[in-house]
């Protein structure tokens, strides 16, 4: 079945794939799944965190993790796919989020499907993301049929745009831009973009 994204003035829409329950991703090492309740409390940790949340503009109460949360439990419902629990089977119970998003925002390469990521102190470092994403990247251009999946961060986040380049994406400064809802001069304004398009996709 086909869900219709409608964008605000007039943009094009993107006509996305759902799923009648929450579709589960393997890979080797990862498994990005549905949400659980215990999966909270350590959610709301992390983000507490100020190592986790270095390149935001401030930590999160534990009103706001829970909203996103919310938010991101709402939408794999919805389409049955979405910013995934990642789960490391036998190490880690809860490992953050990974998967794929729809931003809201304007922006002049919109509309698009990104990639995200947000793991807890514990999973950095083993190449959890990059192969957690590399498996959401798959159900994109496969399930989801995708030509392109992009990723964006503040400019000075080189562990995030590492994780990017371990993907196979693509660059252009010229795509560089101000994200519309960080305050102007923040120095986390700044963003870079990063494209994924289908025939690039390291397959792992």
């Amino acid at each position: 079945m086909k869900a219709q994204l409608v964008l605000p003035q007039g943009a094009r829409a993107l006509a996305l794939a759902t799923f009648p329950s929450v579709v589960e991703l393997r890979s080797a090492r990862t498994l990005l799944r549905a949400w659980r309740d215990d999966d909270l409390p350590a959610w709301v940790a992390m983000n507490a965190d100020p190592e986790v949340r270095r390149y935001f503009s401030s930590v999160q109460t534990e009103t706001e993790a829970l909203a996103e949360a919310g938010r991101a439990r709402a939408n794999l419902a919805r389409r049955g796919w979405g910013m995934w629990a990642l789960e490391i089977p036998g190490r880690l119970p809860f490992a953050g989020m990974v998967g794929l998003n729809v931003p809201s925002f304007e922006a002049p390469f919109m509309p698009v499907v990104e990639m995200g990521w947000r793991l807890p102190r514990a999973a950095w470092g083993q190449g959890w993301a990059s192969e957690a994403a590399a498996a959401a990247a798959a159900f994109g251009f496969d399930a989801l049929g995708l030509d392109e999946l992009v990723a964006f961060t503040t400019v000075s986040n080189q562990p995030s745009r590492r994780v990017m380049t371990r993907l196979g994406m693509q660059h252009d400064p010229a795509e560089d831009f101000d994200h519309p809802t960080v305050p102007e001069g923040h120095p986390f304004r700044p963003h870079t973009l990063y494209r994924l398009p289908r025939s690039r996709f390291l397959r792992r």
